[in-house]
């Protein structure tokens, strides 16, 4: 099984994926946005792919080995369609799921992150141009739900039973 968890910068994808981590056996966690570690000089505008296609190979490598992948990052339509595209083989194993609270929380300060200016217009961006409201996948209003809450959202959608 291969889990997208999509939504905007503060919205609690990391935090769900690894509540959703300790629910399902055999979980991995790819964290997209960790590729950009390993080149941290070229500007994130330009590794953006070069992080999708590492991310490719490691969700393929953990998966052809039986783990879960969970896969925490901000999908924007044609990263979407180039993750489908490489992953088609596999695809019937994905499901996608879009955090979408609402923009006012989602801007706050949650837990020990403090946002950033730049964090905050990458946020009203990334909602002005839909990365909340995909024409893919599942969408959670997340607002009133703590992670837990929405995790245990996505274990039903998923009519998961090893919860332990």
């Amino acid at each position: 099984m291969i889990i997208f968890i999509n939504g905007s910068i503060n919205a609690g994808k990391s935090t769900v994926a690894k509540l959703l981590a300790e629910k399902i056996k055999d979980t991995a966690v790819v964290e997209v946005d960790r590729f950009h570690e390993f080149i941290p000089w070229m500007p994130i505008a330009e590794s953006v792919l070069i992080n999708l296609e590492n991310a490719v190979l490691v969700i393929r490598n953990f998966y052809k080995r039986g783990f879960n992948v969970i896969v925490p990052y901000p999908l924007s339509k044609r990263n979407y369609e180039y993750l489908m595209e490489e992953l088609k083989d596999i695809a019937e194993s994905i499901s996608i799921f879009t955090l979408n609270p609402e923009l006012e929380e989602v801007l706050k300060n949650r837990g020990a992150r403090e946002l950033t200016e730049v964090e905050k217009e990458r946020i009203k961006y990334h909602y002005s141009v839909g990365i909340n409201k995909p024409i893919f996948g599942t969408i959670i209003n997340n607002t009133k739900q703590t992670p837990a809450e929405t995790a245990e959202s996505i274990l039903g959608f998923i009519n998961l039973d090893n919860k332990d």
